[in-house]
């Protein structure tokens, strides 16, 4: 019998905003969509293209997000890997074995392997970096409506000369991450108040 075996990868560790996302895919050896790597090293649109296909050819996939105010409270690595705890178990199959893209594991309840740039070398890690990137490039783009004037569909939260910019001009949001220094550094400058 095949080992069940999860990609596990997050996007969003470095944005001044949004949640952090991950994602874990169990892939079906027999089914590996064409043209997966890294999410980083593939266009958006080519991103997009792929992401219907993981999701219905996997044998099982999760998407997990640990929001702002998570983030922090616990600081952006715990956060990652609480959201790549949560994608596992959010699996309808319970792998045998975990790969995790970096050099951190999250607590999970299956045997776990660290890969470094993993992403680039396990199809499942690939995978799941796409799943995940695509997840809250999407979120980001509905934030973007919702707080217009930052260019959130554009840099995705990054912290951007035309993001840090914005920040200053028109303040600090909700789904801003106050922990990060660019961020605090605003709000210490308007007298420590978030927009609503």
């Amino acid at each position: 019998m095949e080992i069940l075996v999860a990609g596990v990868d997050e996007a969003g560790r470095g944005p001044l905003a949004g949640p952090v996302v991950a994602a874990a895919v169990i892939l079906d050896p027999d089914n590996i969509p064409d043209g997966l790597a890294d999410s980083k090293k593939l266009t958006p649109a080519r991103r997009e293209r792929l992401f219907d296909p993981i999701r219905d050819g996997s044998i099982a996939w999760a998407i997990a997000e640990v929001s702002v105010a998570e983030i922090d409270r616990i600081n952006i690595l715990q956060a990652s890997l609480l959201a790549m705890q949560k994608a596992v178990a959010g699996l309808s199959v319970a792998p045998a074995r975990a790969l995790v893209d970096g050099n951190r594991l999250p607590a999970l309840a299956c045997p776990a392997q660290a890969i470094i740039k993993g992403d680039q070398t396990e199809p499942a890690i690939s995978a799941a970096s796409i799943l995940a990137k695509v997840h809250r490039d999407r979120l980001m783009c509905e934030l973007d409506a919702q707080y217009p004037g930052y260019g959130l569909a554009g840099h995705k939260g990054y912290p951007t000369r035309a993001h840090i910019q914005a920040l200053h001009e028109l303040g600090v949001t909700p789904i801003h991450r106050t922990s990060y220094a660019p961020v605090r550094q605003v709000l210490e400058q308007r007298g420590g108040s978030k927009l609503s």
